[in-house]
C-alpha cells in the first residue's frame, strides 16, 4: 500500500532552510494495510476511476485512510439532521462545527501542516480528458499545447502511436489533427518542438537575444517570471539549437502534421493558434513589431559585420 510520509527533520545528508517542515514523500509499504484497508483502498480507486471525468481531484483518499488509520480517529459526535422548515439552533450549529473540526485535526500531519494534493498545474498532474487531449490544470478544457507535449512525452517514453491505456495515444493524436495539427501549437509549443526537430525555426516570431543587451534605464522591463523564460528561449532561438533527429522525431514529423514536413509554408504558420489556446489575440502593434523584426532586422543582424 502507497503511504504518505512527512519531513522529521534533522537529516545528516539534507538540508533546508526551513527543516522541510510539509515536505511530503510517497512511498510503498507491502505489510502496511490489513485486507480490510486494502479494501478500502480499492473502493476508492473505483470510485475515483468510474468518476474522474465529472470530479477531476482525487479528494486526497488515499492519505485520508492513512491518516484516520494512524490517528484511531473514531467520531463520537453524532450527525444532526434538520427539517427543511426547522430553524438551525446555536446548539446545532455548534454540534456540526465540532463534528468537524474533530475530523479535521485527525487529519492534521504531524509536524502541524494539513497534507493536500496539488493538482493544480499540468506538470503536477496531466489530466487526460475524455476527448482525448490535455488541459493546462486539472479542471481545464483541452489545449494543442499540453496535448502535443503530453503525446510528445509518451512516444519518446517508449509508448507506439497506438500505445497507452484505453488507446490514449492515437485519441491525443486524433485531437490534434482534428484540428489541422501541430502547426496550431501557441509560442512556447513552437519553441520546444523546433528544438525537438519537429517544427522549424523559421515557423516561430522572433525572440531575439539581443534584447538583453538593452540597457536596464530603458523604460522596457520584463517580468520576472517573463524574464525566465525568455532568456533560454532567446538563446536557444539565437543559437537556431536542434537536438538529434532521431527516427522518433522523424515519425513525428508525419504524425503531428496534416500535410508533409517539407511542404510546410514555415513562414505562414508563425500566427497560427489553436482556438482552445487562444485567450488573447495579438495586438496590431504587436504584430507588426514580429513583422519588422521577422522580414528586416534579422536578416540584416545574421549578416557580417552583425554576426
Amino acid at each position: 500500500m502507497w503511504r504518505l510520509k512527512i519531513a522529521q527533520g534533522d537529516d545528516p545528508y539534507l538540508y533546508s532552510t526551513n527543516n522541510f517542515v510539509g515536505r511530503q514523500t510517497w512511498e510503498f509499504d507491502p505489510n502496511y494495510a490489513n485486507s480490510q484497508e486494502l479494501h478500502q483502498v480499492e473502493i476508492a480507486r473505483q470510485h475515483f476511476l468510474d468518476n474522474h471525468f465529472h470530479v477531476k481531484s482525487s479528494s486526497d483518499a488515499l492519505h485520508h485512510i492513512r491518516l484516520l488509520k494512524e490517528n484511531n480517529f473514531q467520531q463520537t459526535i453524532l450527525p444532526v439532521k434538520i427539517g427543511e422548515n426547522e430553524e438551525v439552533t446555536h446548539e446545532v450549529a455548534t454540534a456540526t462545527l465540532r463534528r468537524a473540526i474533530r475530523f479535521y485535526l485527525t487529519l492534521q500531519a504531524s509536524d502541524g501542516h494539513w497534507p493536500a494534493e496539488n493538482t493544480g498545474h499540468l506538470f503536477f498532474l496531466p489530466p487526460l480528458n475524455q476527448d482525448g487531449g490535455w488541459g493546462l490544470h486539472v479542471e481545464g478544457h483541452s489545449t494543442m499545447f499540453c496535448t502535443t507535449l503530453n503525446y510528445i512525452c509518451t512516444r519518446l517514453l517508449g509508448e507506439g502511436p497506438n500505445g497507452g491505456q484505453d488507446n490514449a495515444v492515437a485519441r491525443a493524436q486524433k485531437w490534434i489533427l482534428d484540428r489541422r495539427g501541430v502547426t496550431r501549437i501557441p509560442t512556447w509549443g513552437k519553441t520546444w518542438l523546433s528544438i525537438l526537430g519537429v517544427f522549424d525555426w523559421s515557423g516561430n516570431n522572433p525572440m531575439p537575444p539581443e534584447f538583453w543587451m538593452l540597457h536596464f534605464y530603458l523604460c522596457i522591463q520584463m517580468w520576472c517570471y517573463c524574464r525566465l523564460v525568455y532568456m533560454p528561449m532567446s538563446y536557444l532561438y539565437g543559437k537556431r539549437f536542434v537536438g538529434p533527429i532521431t527516427d522518433v522525431v522523424l515519425q513525428l514529423r508525419e504524425e503531428l502534421h496534416v500535410q508533409p514536413y517539407h511542404e510546410i509554408n514555415w513562414k505562414s504558420v508563425r500566427y497560427l493558434c489553436a482556438k482552445e489556446d487562444l485567450y488573447y489575440s495579438h495586438p496590431l502593434i504587436q504584430d507588426l513589431l514580429w513583422d519588422s523584426l521577422y522580414i528586416m532586422m534579422e536578416p540584416l543582424l545574421m549578416r557580417w559585420p552583425f554576426t
